[in-house]
């Protein structure tokens, strides 16, 4: 009977323990110590069929991170986010099916541990050649009466561009640069009177860079950290010198032409040999892309990409 009378209070203590965890404070951190309900529900799910085969199956899904590196041929290239099983968010989907569903798998993605920012000053090319994604490089220094058009079948596409503008059209053309910017497209520097940047000095890159930028944020508010070299021209000093201002150096991995006033088709062709997963697209705001902007959209799409500025291409979000 003193025994019977023991186990009663044990259990009366323990469950008065139990009940009080959840008014008290924790000395420990929230993700430390579970509450007991949540332990509870811990149990339940590791014991339901269901949730065992999404955790045994979660490894065929998973992909580690990507780093960011410097290639032989593509110079700096972005890393590319892994991605986990989050086990408990998928349980919850599936519950009200009649079993295992791979397309209701819900995903964490992981960063990885080398970024471009941690990697030496080098230009870019293009993205990662996983990302099914194109951005659209508008080099802009003459051909204003085409901006408009290029705008406008930008906005019906739902499509955003980069401008990489020179400081000089911009200073002439404030009402185009903040068109451009109302649009939410990305703003670039493309030089201020386009130079062959690589036969510069520091000091007068410098001064072509943050004499752009100052007209640039001045229309903008906002410091362009993009820098795409006239004519595609640079050396070493003038990629070192943009990364002097926390930016970076913008190339292309396909190029339209369109300079040399190719016939529409000839352009599309050009594009459809050549585009690729993670592709940098060079055009200008010449009669060709504003008479065949439309086509060359719809092409782009159909092969399967989808449009994001340079900042989104070159992220290691997937």
């Amino acid at each position: 009977m003193h025994s019977y009378r023991s186990l009663i209070h044990v259990c009366v203590f323990i469950l008065i323990v139990a009940v009080s965890f959840d008014y008290m404070d924790s000395p420990f951190e929230p993700k430390q110590m579970a509450t007991f309900s949540d332990a509870v529900e811990s149990v339940a799910q590791n014991k339901d069929p269901l949730y065992n085969k999404i955790k045994h199956k979660s490894e065929d899904y998973e992909e580690d991170p990507q780093n960011a590196v410097i290639d032989k041929v593509w110079k700096k290239m972005p890393g590319r986010n892994g991605v986990e099983v989050n086990l408990d968010e998928s349980y919850e989907q599936m519950q009200d099916q009649d079993g295992f569903e791979d397309t209701l798998l819900v995903y964490d993605q992981i960063e990885p541990d080398v970024t471009m920012d941690d990697l030496p000053p080098a230009p870019v090319y293009r993205g990662h050649s996983d990302k099914d994604m194109v951005s659209l490089l508008i080099n802009v220094a003459w051909g204003t009466e085409h901006i408009p058009a290029i705008l406008n079948t930008l906005k019906e596409h739902d499509v955003k561009a980069t401008f990489f503008i020179e400081g000089k059209w911009a200073k002439n053309n404030t009402d185009y640069v903040k068109m451009i910017e109302e649009q939410d497209h990305l703003i670039g520097n493309h030089a201020y009177n386009h130079p062959v940047m690589s036969r510069l000095s520091q000091e007068d890159i410098l001064k072509q860079i943050n004499q752009t930028n100052d007209i640039l944020e001045a229309i903008t508010g906002e410091t362009p950290q993009l820098l795409a070299p006239p004519s595609g021209d640079y050396n070493n000093l003038v990629v070192e010198t943009a990364a002097s201002q926390n930016m970076q150096t913008i190339l292309w991995s396909v190029d339209t032409v369109d300079w040399k006033n190719p016939s529409v088709s000839v352009m599309l062709n050009r594009v459809d040999r050549n585009i690729h997963p993670g592709a940098m697209l060079l055009m200008h705001p010449t009669a060709s892309i504003a008479e065949g902007l439309d086509s060359l959209l719809k092409h782009i799409e159909e092969d399967g990409y989808r449009f994001g500025t340079v900042n989104t291409l070159l992220s290691s979000e997937r």
